[in-house]
This record gives C-alpha cells, sequence and structure tokens, in this order.
C-alpha cells in the first residue's frame, strides 16, 4: 500500500510542488490548505491530489482534519510541515498580532500536527516528518524578527524532536530554502529582486521542484538513518 503523505500549505508554491512530486513517486497524498478555495479546486482539478481544509495553527482543527485525512485515506507516515505566512516589519512598528499571527502558523503548527501523528507513527516503527524552515532562520533578516524566530524555532524543534523519534523508527529532518521562484518572492520589486539574486553564487533563484527533490530524498524509505538534520537548498547564499 502507498505511504500517505500530508503536506500542509499544499496547494500552492513550494508545498504545490511538494505535493505533486510525492504524488508521482507513488505516495498517497493530501494537501492541506488554510483559505484559498478558488485555488485549491484548480490544484485538485489539475493534479488529482485531495485537498483538506483546516487551520493548522489551530491544534483542534489539526486533530480533526488528521482524523479525516485518515478515515479516507489511510495511517498518516508522512508529514511536511511546509505551511508558512509572512507579516513583516521592524520590531518598533510590529503588533503583537503580527507576532503570535506568524509564530502560531509557522512554528506551532509543528507541534500540531507532530503531536497528532506521533503516537500512530511510534506504534507502527516508522514515520517521517519533514519541517521546511528558510534561510532568513539560520542568518536573520531585517524586519522579520516574527518570521526569523519561527523558522529558527523549527530547526530546533527538528533535532529535539528527531532524538525522541529515533528509536521508534520515526526521522525528523529540515529544509531551509534559499530563496525560490515562487509568487510570493515574485512579488518584490524587481531592484530588490535583483540585489537577492547578485547574492547567490548560482546566480538564480531556486525552483519549488529542487525544494521537493530534497524532501523525497528525506521521506524515503531507505532515509532511515538520516534525522535531526538541516538540508540547506539556497544556491550557496548561507554556508555554515
Amino acid at each position: 500500500m502507498p505511504r500517505v503523505a500530508v503536506v500542509t500549505g499544499g496547494t500552492r508554491g513550494i508545498g504545490a510542488a511538494i505535493s505533486v512530486a510525492l504524488k508521482n513517486a507513488g505516495y498517497k497524498v493530501a494537501a492541506n490548505y488554510g483559505g484559498n478555495e478558488d485555488v485549491a479546486r484548480a490544484f485538485t482539478a489539475e493534479t488529482g491530489i485531495p485537498t483538506y481544509k483546516f487551520d493548522v495553527s489551530s491544534f483542534e482543527a489539526v486533530k480533526s482534519g488528521i482524523d479525516k485525512i485518515q478515515a479516507e485515506l489511510g495511517p498518516v507516515e508522512i508529514v511536511v510541515n511546509n505551511a508558512g505566512i509572512t507579516r513583516d516589519g521592524t520590531i518598533h512598528k510590529m503588533t503583537p498580532d503580527q507576532w503570535h499571527a506568524v509564530i502560531d502558523t509557522n512554528l506551532t503548527s509543528c507541534f500540531n500536527l507532530a503531536r497528532v501523528v506521533i503516537d500512530g507513527m511510534r506504534e507502527r516503527s516508522f514515520g517521517r516528518i519533514v519541517n521546511i524552515g528558510s534561510i532568513n532562520g539560520q542568518a536573520g533578516q531585517y524586519g522579520q524578527v516574527n518570521y526569523a524566530a519561527a523558522k529558527s524555532g523549527i530547526h530546533g524543534f527538528t533535532k529535539a524532536l528527531a532524538q525522541e523519534g529515533a528509536a521508534k523508527g520515526v526521522t525528523v529532518n529540515a529544509i531551509a530554502p534559499g530563496y525560490i521562484d515562487t509568487e510570493m518572492v515574485r512579488s518584490v520589486p524587481p531592484h530588490v529582486l535583483e540585489k537577492i539574486v547578485a547574492k547567490i553564487p548560482v546566480g538564480r533563484l531556486g525552483q519549488a521542484s529542487e525544494i521537493a527533490r530534497g524532501v523525497l530524498f528525506l521521506v524515503a524509505d531507505d532515509a532511515g538513518f538520516i534525522t535531526g538534520s538541516t538540508l540547506s537548498i539556497n544556491g550557496g547564499q548561507h554556508m555554515y
């Protein structure tokens, strides 16, 4: 039986590329989304991947969503925590709502998903959790204290949970993308985008499919000796 994979934020940008790559590799995929029903319907029509609407920042919503997925598709054995938002601003202008929205959606969601699926993964002695971090969680970014904190938190969360799951066949890894050619990055003013690309040694933006390729590597059955790692896919922009 194909393994069931859940991708949060899985109908747009990097998440959509991950969902499609997993399906093409033979996994049974459930793509989560938070709000845009038109995009979700179009995504399912184009790819045949079922979509599930629930708020990843809410534990109860995640539990209900995962229960529905498991009832319809089977036990969830792979989770890709990809959902993320930005609410940028320097801290002297940032509101508490901007802070909490980003922390809850980008970081607390990782706890919510992992907490809901971890018991089943431990019982079956198999699980793959991949958390999508960011170069800005590694290096920081002006005007993104909320986003950088959330993404940096993901990297620490990954290392701690990896230690808890290792003996039960549950691996937990992270991917830290650099600047990827998505709708969000393309909305940056051209003169700013030129400055960003100039700092990337390979001389271009990354492709969402390149992040998806990393996910496929980490979720494979024969990737069981890789856990607690962060795979940086950033064109050489940040190395450490």
